[in-house]
């Protein structure tokens, strides 16, 4: 009997072990002298998703075990792709680190096919000073490099007050007095609405040594005042650096709170039709609470369903006009939707223009307006382009002009559906004369209601089949 139970435990060991060993397992140089590797490790079920991890160690050392290899079993029973980067360390050059990790999601995207990986499914994961490398690559990288998501342990994210001295040590070295540095890396500050990738953020309340105040809860802070998805979990007790160590008396309240996160996490499809949505900020959804969930792209994307991908691109005050106060082209938004690659444009821009300091510029909307449209019909992905017009403006909040909009710039965007070709004019502002009702109190931006009106609207000239009737 005895006998019998041990070879079903010895048997129950190996099956474990087996379900557990990656489908493969090998290392790549980044550099050509192998000064920075990645450590990959492929999943034996494949889901599509992958991390890149950046171990902590104060930009001084590495703790590539339990805070880099220890973590690859975790998620390749998950279906989920890891690589554990061996950057390299700054000393004296913060550039190093920034541009092993880059090279490394890089690498993930461009192996996608080979590695059974959704591009578009790539995210970041980082503990420590890892984690203010990881959230440095997520809010600082272009839109080809930057992760779809960001797994944060413990993470150093502010430069200033409250940093990890260490880390500042290793990272800005003799710079650490230069004011716009300090700035540059205190990533709370880096936080962009809609740009920056969702983030979970896991550690605990007695740590002392990377204090959770001005690091992690400021950057939470500052994805939820952007609307950005932010989920965080601070543990009672655990101190600082506790990775995937057992010993944490949380491990498997953490690990379980990870993959629920992670289990809820959707990731566009590779195929989905992608449609980018360009404004001010009734795109962007201001003062409509988590915006990034509740905005107009965002329920046009619950209406138009998973053969879809839609991104916010607003940024509010923005103006077509180049020479208006805060030009849309001279932003990163601007930069951002282009490289999306959108099969899809839906430009709803016009609002600020109108106001009086700026519409002293309006013979130069239709000029600024063609800008806008050859670039987007110059792009490899050469998309349908529709024109939204502005939705009343029933107040003259800020000196916004509802005269200017409808006796000017809407004829304007009228002709350039037709000099153009374009896939069509959006009207919005009609549907909207008597729906005063749904605008917030300026009289200038529509409520959670009225972006689902606009939503509905835009979603049905985009594809009559959507499901507009749900909501």
């Amino acid at each position: 009997m005895k006998k019998f139970l041990l070879a079903t435990l010895l048997l129950a060991a190996v099956l474990s072990a087996c379900a557990q060993a990656p489908a493969r397992q090998f290392t790549l140089n980044l550099t050509p002298d192998g000064a920075a590797q990645m450590v990959v490790y492929l999943p034996q079920e494949p889901t599509g998703r992958g991390v890149v991890c950046c171990p902590g160690g104060g930009y001084a050392m590495l703790a590539n075990t339990h805070e880099g290899t220890s973590w690859a079993p975790f998620f390749n029973e998950r279906g989920i792709a890891f690589a554990v980067v061996n950057y390299r360390l700054p000393h004296g050059d913060r550039s190093l680190p920034f541009a092993d990790v880059e090279n490394a999601m890089r690498t993930m995207r461009d192996s996608a096919a080979v590695w059974q990986l959704n591009p578009h499914d790539i995210g970041i994961m980082g503990s420590s000073a890892g984690g203010h490398l990881a959230s440095t690559i997520a809010t600082h990288t272009p839109f080809a490099l930057r992760p779809d998501f960001q797994i944060l342990f413990y993470p150093v994210i502010t430069m200033g007050p409250g940093t990890h001295q260490g880390s500042l040590d290793g990272l800005l070295g003799g710079s650490q007095n230069d004011p716009d540095l300090i700035d540059l890396y205190s990533n709370q500050k880096q936080v962009r609405s809609h740009l920056t990738p969702p983030a979970i953020l896991l550690l605990s309340s007695d740590d002392d040594l990377v204090p959770p105040v001005p690091n992690a809860v400021a950057y939470y802070t500052a994805m939820r005042n952007a609307g950005n998805h932010c989920t965080l979990h601070i543990y009672p007790t655990g101190g600082h650096g506790f990775g995937f160590r057992p010993s944490f008396a949380h491990h498997q309240q953490m690990l379980s709170d990870l993959s629920a996160w992670l289990d809820n996490l959707k990731a566009p499809k590779p195929d989905a039709v992608r449609v980018a949505c360009i404004g001010d900020s009734i795109t962007d959804g201001y003062l409509i609470d988590m915006n990034d969930l509740n905005g107009y792209p965002a329920q046009m994307q619950a209406m138009l369903g998973e053969g879809y991908w839609v991104r916010n691109f607003g940024v509010g005050a923005r103006t077509l006009l180049n020479k208006g106060d805060f030009p849309y082209m001279k932003e990163l938004a601007w930069e951002d939707a282009q490289a999306f690659g959108p099969d899809v444009v839906v430009i709803k821009l016009g609002t600020n223009d109108s106001k009086d300091y700026n519409w002293v510029y309006g013979k130069e909307f239709a000029g600024d307006l063609q800008q806008m449209i050859d670039a987007l019909q110059a792009l490899p992905s050469r998309p349908k382009i529709y024109l939204a017009t502005p939705i009343p403006a029933f107040k003259r909040s800020w000196t916004i002009n509802d005269k200017v909009i409808t006796d000017e710039i809407i004829p304007i965007l009228e002709n350039a559906v037709r000099k153009n070709g374009l896939a069509g004019l959006i009207d919005l502002h009609t549907p909207f004369l008597d729906s005063e009702a749904l605008l917030v109190d300026d009289g200038i931006h529509p409520d959670r209601e009225g972006a689902r009106k606009m939503a509905g609207i835009i979603a049905r000239t985009i594809d009559p089949a959507a499901r507009t009737e749900s909501f």
